[in-house]
């Protein structure tokens, strides 16, 4: 199962402090342990939200907003993309983790939508391929 792993910063992430030295390296320690567990399948730290767009669609219509984004009461500092046999896996790596922050953070969970989930929707040859490993146009397996 392949969790996408969210690092959340609850004030918006446009003041957030950076990480201290000894945060950055307990982070590197935990990233090298899910490599050696062949957890970890990629993972990037995030910009700030003012260094961003967002595009919003109503019906046919779509619009361009520059960041920072007002209304927004958290960001996205970071992700991850863990492979584990289950949520209760990633959880308990999830409580590994060192906390990237000096206040207060989250680590969100979210598992992928796999080829079962969507197997109303797929051809047989289009689950087949997914099952065997070929994510492709699919984006799932």
């Amino acid at each position: 199962m392949r969790v996408m792993v969210f690092v959340i910063a609850p004030d918006g992430g446009e003041d957030a402090a950076p990480p201290t030295a000894e945060a950055f390296a307990a982070m590197d320690q935990f990233t090298e342990a899910l490599v050696e567990a062949g957890v970890l399948v990629a993972a990037a730290g995030l910009k700030p939200p003012s260094a961003g767009k967002r595009i919003v669609f109503d019906g046919p219509s779509v619009t361009v907003h520059d960041g920072p984004f007002t209304e927004t009461k958290e960001a996205i500092l970071g992700f991850s993309i863990w492979e584990v046999k289950d949520l209760d896996e990633a959880v308990a790596w999830a409580r590994r983790s060192p906390n990237p922050m000096p206040g207060q953070s989250r680590i969100e969970l979210r598992p992928f939508l796999e080829a079962a989930d969507l197997a109303e929707f797929l051809t047989p040859e289009d689950l087949a391929a997914a099952r065997d490993g070929e994510r492709g146009r699919l984006g799932v397996a």
